[in-house]
C-alpha cells in the first residue's frame, strides 16, 4: 500500500518553507522555499501536490510561549485557506513554536554561513514543524 505524502508549510511574509514527509509518514525532509507572492502561490502549491503525490497539507501556526496565536497567525490561517482552495486537499494547522529558532541553531551548529542560512532556514523550519506533527500522530 503506497500512501501519499504530507506537505508541511512554514508561513512567512516573504517566503514559505516547504517540507515533505516520506510515503509512510515517518520522516520529514526540507524540500524548497517558495516566494510568498499570492499571485503565484496557488499554482506553486498545485505543482508541488502533483509532483509529490501529496494527500494532506500541514501549515505551521505561530503561537507564543503561552500557546496563544501571534500576529503572524492570521497570515498562516490565510495560507491554509489558500492551500485548501488551490489543492482541494485537507489542511491542518500545527503548533510551530520554536521551529525557526531550532532551525537557526541547527544551521549555526553546522557552521553554515549567514547567506546560506537565509536561503534554507524556512524549509528546515518547515521540516521541524512537520516532523513534530508526524511524531504526534504516532
Amino acid at each position: 500500500m503506497i500512501l501519499g505524502r504530507i506537505m508541511g508549510l512554514d508561513y512567512g511574509t516573504r517566503r514559505i518553507g516547504v517540507a515533505m514527509s516520506d510515503a509512510l509518514h515517518l520522516t520529514a525532509q526540507p524540500h524548497e522555499v517558495l516566494d510568498a507572492d499570492p499571485g503565484q502561490l496557488a499554482a506553486e502549491l498545485r505543482r508541488l501536490v502533483n509532483e509529490n503525490d501529496v494527500e494532506m497539507i500541514v501549515v505551521g501556526l505561530p503561537v507564543n510561549l503561552a500557546g496563544e496565536e501571534t500576529f503572524s497567525a492570521g497570515g498562516a490561517r490565510e495560507l491554509a485557506r489558500l492551500a485548501s482552495e488551490a489543492t482541494g486537499l485537507p489542511v491542518e494547522m500545527a503548533d510551530e513554536r520554536y521551529t525557526t529558532r531550532s532551525a537557526e541553531q541547527t544551521l549555526l551548529a553546522a557552521d553554515v554561513r549567514r547567506t546560506r542560512r537565509r536561503q534554507v532556514i524556512d524549509k528546515i523550519a518547515a521540516a521541524i514543524m512537520l516532523q513534530s506533527f508526524l511524531d504526534a500522530r504516532r
